[in-house]
Parts: C-alpha cells; sequence; structure tokens
C-alpha cells in the first residue's frame, strides 16, 4: 500500500476538478473568488487552520449591529433579504439563493430590509483561538 500511495496521491493531483456532473449529480459553482464584495484581495490568516459554519438568523427589521471579520468568510443566503453597510455609505443587498465573500477586517453592518427572517449560512476560514466576528462601533 505505501508503494501506490504517492502515484495515488499524483493522479489525484493531476485530476483534480470538482465533483463530476452526471445524470443524477448537478454540481453548480454558486462562488469563486479571489476578492470580498467590495472587491480587497482574500488572505488567508496564519497559524493553525480553523474553519467554523454557522446559521445565522436575523429577525425582520433586525441588524447585526456593527462588526467586521478578521479572516475571510464566505456566506449564502438562504431565505429573506439582507442589505450590508460598510462604514462610507458603500450598500450591498442580497436575496436568497445569492452567495457572497464577506469583508474582511472591514467595519459593517447588517440589515434585514424583507417581512421574514433572513438565513444565512456562512463559513469563516480563520485560525485557532481567533473570534470570527469582532464587534465594533461605526465612525
Amino acid at each position: 500500500m505505501k508503494t501506490r500511495l504517492p502515484l495515488l496521491l499524483l493522479a489525484c493531483a493531476c485530476s483534480a476538478f470538482a465533483i463530476e456532473e452526471k445524470p443524477n449529480v448537478k454540481v453548480s459553482t454558486v462562488l469563486k473568488t479571489e476578492t470580498s464584495w467590495d472587491g480587497t484581495p482574500l488572505a488567508y490568516p496564519s497559524g493553525k487552520a480553523e474553519v467554523t459554519g454557522m446559521v445565522v438568523e436575523i429577525a425582520p427589521g433586525a441588524e447585526t449591529g456593527w462588526h467586521l471579520h478578521p479572516a475571510p468568510s464566505f456566506g449564502m443566503i438562504l431565505e429573506g433579504e439582507l442589505e450590508v453597510q460598510l462604514q462610507d455609505g458603500t450598500t450591498k443587498r442580497l436575496k436568497a439563493g445569492d452567495a457572497v465573500a464577506e469583508v474582511v477586517g472591514r467595519v459593517h453592518n447588517g440589515r434585514n430590509v424583507g417581512a421574514v427572517p433572513v438565513k444565512i449560512v456562512v463559513f469563516y476560514a480563520g485560525a485557532v483561538g481567533q473570534a470570527t466576528t469582532v464587534k465594533a462601533h461605526a465612525h
């Protein structure tokens, strides 16, 4: 088995691709980017990698409060409509089905602008011991 492992790894490296689409397997890319939604290049933090996934639910009219993410995070709106605002007033509206690469290190606030709860699945690509979200104040 030991002698076959390098060949297996080489074969996998040469044929790396998304899951093969078949009649009963559908593959749809929802996000592929090198930047966050504001155009800033993504960079992973140093340290031991840790990925955290969660579902965030925001009631109609509610806000997340001003905060920032110290590491890249990626989300998809499952339900509802969300408006994200940066401190400079720049806004982005997201609705069910939209995928987004969150801003990193930039203070922002999310607000549910719809009539139903917003549900977002989010994955944070951080490091062990690093917070996924840091509370901040708007300036």
